[in-house]
């Protein structure tokens, strides 16, 4: 359950990119967020902590190799002076994998969190020693830098903070929510091409209606991402039964490749 908090949910993000985040963050959910008084989002630019006249914030690293590394000089220099709040999560492949729990923690964060997006072939290992509380990675890959990892974060724990969806059940009803992905969705027109939109669904019964999603939500789960369900704890006896009482068997849903 998400925490209440007296005021909007505070996230600060340094990058040496800082237009570019501000300009992604000023559109869409996040920017009507933070017009409504519900996100305070704060970018500062890494390389204000920079001491030389040409504000380099990387080094070549010790031992050599390729590429350059962000310097530990100003970055603590950048972070320290703006005093964001903790905990500071570093954007990084070797961070814990965000999901659907993490995020949840985060959005429940009264005091909020900042974001570090790294960049080049990697950050001074002081940095994460001693400066930063954590690692957040979005997945097994290597991007150019932090910035879309953090604009990921933020896109994922903004839909959370109360008042900033439209519909309040949409977060709840969502994949992961359940540790299920998400039913199938459907809209006008009732028939296109010869599909037809199944009749439950245009029953107005909303109690046939959930029982139909859940059954719908196991299914593709149990096909599409089977690992969600060990995570979960498998499926329950009452689970199979919704899933008989609407002619699914479980044994001819084989996960796909």
């Amino acid at each position: 359950m998400l925490s209440i908090r007296d005021g909007p949910l505070r996230v600060d993000v340094f990058t040496i990119f800082p237009d570019l985040v501000a300009h992604y963050c000023a559109g869409s959910l996040l920017g009507k967020a933070c017009e409504a008084g519900l996100l305070d989002l704060r970018v500062h630019d890494l390389r204000s902590g920079a001491g030389d006249p040409r504000r380099s914030v990387d080094d070549a690293p010790f031992g050599g190799g390729p590429g350059m590394v962000l310097a530990p000089e100003p970055l603590f220099s950048a972070i320290e002076a703006a005093r964001p709040p903790r905990p500071l999560f570093l954007l990084t492949p070797a961070g814990r994998v965000l999901d659907q729990e993490m995020v949840v923690e985060l959005a429940s964060r009264s005091e909020g969190f900042s974001l570090l997006a790294g960049r080049y072939e990697g950050v001074d290992e002081r940095v994460v020693e001693h400066l930063v509380d954590g690692e957040i990675s979005i997945g097994d890959y290597v991007l150019a830098g932090g910035e879309l990892g953090a604009l990921v974060v933020l896109e994922a724990v903004a839909r959370l903070v109360p008042g900033v969806m439209g519909n309040e059940l949409s977060s709840a009803e969502e994949s992961f929510s359940d540790g299920l992905i998400e039913y199938p969705h459907y809209t006008r027109p009732a028939v296109f091409r010869g599909w037809e939109v199944p009749a439950v669904l245009r029953s107005g019964d909303h109690a046939r209606i959930a029982r139909w999603r859940k059954a719908m939500a196991l299914a593709r789960t149990i096909q599409r991402r089977p690992d969600l369900l060990v995570a979960r704890g498998g499926i329950t006896s009452q689970e199979l039964s919704l899933l008989a009482e609407h002619g699914i068997d479980t044994d001819r849903l084989s996960p796909e490749d």
